[in-house]
């Protein structure tokens, strides 16, 4: 058995409350850990998982003696983190690539993936961010430009959709324009609302700092100052992203969101997004990063959804081309 000794300050925060963070690695990792005051035993079924357990531990010691935050979410995903690479540097992590402390709440990556999210947006001005419902793409997208704008990198966030319909038929919506599209753009809604709260999203999209419009009023606009992202790009035609590409002027920058197994577009049209991929790659100073389904950050269940949808769509494209 490995024993650690922390400041008991740090302990009572890393533990977790009634100890539900040792409960959870115990159960993730495969160990046993034994808590007296602020000394803890770890004792593993091999020295692998020992030493995962121990490595992370004193790397939530050191990120609480440095002024980070330890709860359960970040936790968890230091456990994943670990999982996924055991060498990397916890503290470097959560610190170096967190979104600046100036929002209503503290985000920071869940995964690996989500960290080199965060860092492609903070070094390219054309970011395309391609992977599956639930690994934050948008979120952490909304969130980067909330923080620039908070920051005063930028003087406005434009935010967009195309206006798909994902599969039904919504019919004659009434209202004036901005409550027509307010269907197609609720998720940045409810984003900007949980990152910056109601009241402040409200008063700034009165006074139209943040813009939030259908893909199909960006023509003919050029954007200066601004932080843009297009979100449910998949859903684009080819005209529609090169016209979204084209809007970005000076000291601006640019991020593209989609899942490209979620294509609603009618009959055989292509998907912007996907010519976009083949067109731009390897163009200098556009960054790609693609999310899998390791990387769904939202209930343990929606993972589980797809990769049961994935699973399924596979074998039916190959059921399809034997019956041909």
């Amino acid at each position: 058995m490995l024993k650690l000794t922390f400041d008991e300050a740090n302990a009572e925060k890393l533990f977790g409350t009634r100890d539900e963070n040792l409960r959870y690695l115990e159960e993730r990792v495969g160990v046993s850990v034994q808590a007296r005051g602020a000394e803890i035993g770890v004792s593993g079924r091999d020295d692998r998982s020992e030493r995962l357990a121990v490595r992370l531990l004193e790397a939530f010691d050191r990120l609480l003696s440095n002024g980070g935050r330890v709860g359960s979410e970040e936790f968890r995903t230091g456990v994943r983190v670990l999982e996924e690479d055991a060498e990397i540097d916890l503290v470097e992590f959560f610190l170096d690539a967190s979104i600046p402390p100036t929002l209503k709440r503290f985000i920071a990556p869940r995964n690996l993936n989500q960290r080199l999210f965060i860092r492609s947006v903070a070094a390219h001005d054309y970011v395309f961010a391609i992977g599956p419902a639930g690994t934050g793409k948008t979120y952490l997208a909304v969130a980067m430009a909330a923080a620039a704008l908070v920051d005063k990198q930028v003087r406005r966030l434009v935010l967009c959709r195309p206006a798909v319909e994902a599969g039904e038929r919504l019919g004659f919506l009434p209202g004036d324009l901005v409550e027509k599209v307010n269907p197609y753009l609720r998720p940045v809604y409810d984003a900007l609302y949980d990152i910056l709260g109601y009241d402040k999203t409200s008063k700034l999209i009165e006074r139209q700092v943040i813009e939030i419009a259908p893909l199909a009023f960006m023509r003919g606009r050029t954007l200066n100052d601004a932080f843009i992202i297009l979100d449910e790009a998949q859903n684009t035609t080819r005209e529609q992203m090169k016209m979204f590409l084209t809007r970005m002027g000076f000291h601006s920058k640019a991020v593209i969101t989609g899942d490209i197994t979620q294509i609603d577009l009618p009959g055989t049209q292509g998907s912007g997004l996907l010519e976009a991929l083949e067109i731009l790659d390897g163009a200098e100073g556009i960054a790609f990063v693609n999310f899998t389904k390791l990387d769904v950050v939202r209930h343990r269940l929606v993972q589980e959804v797809v990769d049961r949808y994935g699973r399924w769509e596979a074998a039916r494209s190959v059921r399809k081309e034997r019956d041909r």
